[in-house]
């Protein structure tokens, strides 16, 4: 289920062009799994379950007609909607709004959609501009890889990667596309094992 390799820039564009995926989204979900790999080694998350964590939360910072730049920015409020209680979970606001502008309930931020209370402890500097952003891909896939394979988790387990996505959304359908995204990754990239 999880595959890493090093993201030089002809695989890289060949990936993006067989996935989907923007090269820009795919160089920090690459980034990303690598850098799990040295401060969590026993996690083994591959780029593919990063990715497929981006694409289900945001479409890789597409959501809502936005785009990443070439710093990694995202273009566009990429901010979910009002975690009030109504189809979703009742989340008072833990930020005074700093992040997601709503200082009465919390909203998911960024391509990776945080709430602001989980980016406060997991939070991480993946460009090496010494800020943590929500709303940069790098820094965002970093805390997404981060937060999966926080708490010991083994990601090469079906038990463990299961409970690591359902972690993160804790919904059997979530967990089921992201499943069916990061395997559709690895196989149309030729990983797939």
């Amino acid at each position: 289920m999880n595959v890493t390799r090093n993201a030089d820039a002809e695989w890289l564009m060949g990936a993006a062009e067989q996935t989907g995926i923007p090269a820009r989204a795919l160089r920090a979900y690459v980034a990303a799994a690598d850098a799990a790999g040295r401060f969590a080694p026993g996690c083994g998350i591959g780029w593919n379950t990063v990715a497929a964590v981006g694409f289900v939360e945001s479409a890789h910072g597409a959501y809502g007609g936005g785009s990443l730049n070439a710093a990694g920015q995202a273009s566009g409020p990429l901010v979910g909607p009002s975690l009030d209680g109504n189809g979703f979970a009742a989340i008072p606001d833990t930020d005074g709004g700093a992040l997601d502008g709503d200082a009465r309930w919390d909203r998911a931020v960024g391509p990776m959609q945080f709430i602001p209370s989980t980016w406060e402890l997991a939070g991480r500097d993946g460009n090496g501009d010494g800020t943590a952003d929500p709303f940069n891909i790098d820094d965002a896939a970093l805390s997404a890889a981060g937060y999966l394979c926080a708490r010991g988790r083994d990601l090469t387990t079906a038990n463990g990667w299961t409970g690591a996505v359902y972690s993160y959304n804790q919904s059997d359908s979530y967990v089921d596309q992201v499943r069916k995204q990061a395997t559709s990754y690895a196989r149309k990239t030729g990983t797939a094992g």
